[in-house]
């Protein structure tokens, strides 16, 4: 007799998570998990702690309790490493690199998808032709977009995604909504911080609200 098959562990589960900054509460205790072809919009005012959540799920800051684990597992650096893509609002970029060698060292030390090349990434995200323009002479949006080719060569499942559609025109936020659109369908899932539900992908999503501590 066939065994019934167990359903597969969520991208992201987080059990009684704190954080606390100089003795502080920021947020806490809270359980959520992002499940296999799901965006969970985070949402919640300035200083309610956006951007602390996604960077302790990053492995950035570290928590006061709680438990993080990834695809049923326990959180460590390699396997954090192999499973997250992190998008925040720096670039992570070196302005004397070009966009294309800026691509390559992060491609390095990181990871990319099989069959994809740097060239194909840039012209997703609308900059084909700026392969050879140097990273400090770019906009705040193409930057922003060259961040976004960073993250759409990534192999990583789960995807953090720090007010994507910061830095960004009309036309850059449908470059965003379909990306993550396309990584859902893909088996893939995200968290992604906004101010509002204005801008939210236009995908499966469950509402993780923090608010600001007292």
């Amino acid at each position: 007799m066939p065994q019934p098959t167990r359903p597969a562990a969520a991208l992201l589960t987080a059990q009684a998570l704190r954080f606390s900054r100089n003795e502080t509460p920021v947020f806490g205790p809270l359980d959520f998990d992002v499940g296999a072809g799901e965006a969970r919009l985070v949402q919640g005012d300035n200083g309610a702690g956006k951007t602390t959540l996604l960077k302790v799920l990053a492995g950035l800051l570290r928590a006061d309790s709680g438990e993080i684990r990834f695809q049923g597992r326990a959180a460590g650096p390699a396997l954090r490493a192999r499973v997250v893509g992190y998008l925040g609002h720096l670039p992570a970029q070196k302005a004397d690199l070009t966009a294309l060698e800026n691509l390559r060292f992060l491609c390095g030390l990181h990871g990319s998808r099989p069959g994809m090349s740097l060239e194909d990434a840039m012209a997703t995200v609308g900059l084909a032709g700026y392969e050879d323009t140097l990273a400090r002479q770019m906009s705040a949006g193409q930057r922003k977009r060259l961040s976004l080719a960073r993250l759409w060569l990534s192999p990583a499942p789960l995807w953090l995604l720090d007010e994507p559609y910061a830095n960004l025109d009309l036309e850059g936020i449908g470059l965003v909504n379909r990306m993550v659109q396309a990584h859902l369908r893909e088996g893939g899932g995200a968290m992604v911080t906004t101010h509002g539900a204005y801008a939210a992908p236009p995908v499966r999503t469950r509402l993780l609200v923090l608010e600001r501590a007292a």
